[in-house]
């Protein structure tokens, strides 16, 4: 658990991270948008699932106008996270959660599985923005996992 709590913080933390340069890029390339949106609402569709819940509700690919409505999904995602794990104990992470997809097939994963898809999801796409921000000629900000352990 320990070590699923620790990276875990290092996702809130890269999120923000991603946040902050997006808004002092001023980009409004709409493409990055809608993929920092993609990764707030699949975290919220993860957690969902988590929770016993379904995600039909949610949308993973839509448009965004701003990063407000971003970031505060983002913090929502990382409040409800931190309250879920607090509650879990580490026999908890081999219990299987049944669900649907968002194109309604039913699975079952395992709760550290569906836990290492959310952290690894967001790594990939926040290296694809930071791609984007270098590409438009912004600086790309640090997120690696040591970045956050330094600190």
């Amino acid at each position: 658990m320990k070590t699923i709590k620790r990276m875990m913080d290092h996702l809130y933390w890269a999120n923000g991270r991603i946040l902050d340069a997006l808004e002092e890029s001023e980009m409004k390339n709409k493409d990055i948008l809608k993929l920092v949106r993609h990764v707030a609402v699949a975290e919220r569709v993860w957690l969902s699932r988590l929770q016993g819940k379904g995600s039909a509700q949610y949308s993973l690919w839509e448009e965004a106008e701003d990063l407000t409505a971003i970031r505060k999904i983002f913090e929502e995602n990382a409040e409800q996270y931190r309250v879920y794990i607090e509650g879990l104990e580490e026999s908890g992470l081999d219990e299987m959660v049944d669900y649907a997809s968002q194109s309604g097939v039913p699975f079952q994963t395992s709760v550290r599985d569906i836990l290492l898809q959310v952290l690894l999801h967001g790594q990939y796409h926040r290296g694809q923005i930071n791609r984007a921000l270098r590409i438009e000629l912004a600086e790309p900000v640090q997120v690696d996992y040591i970045a956050f352990a330094r600190l």
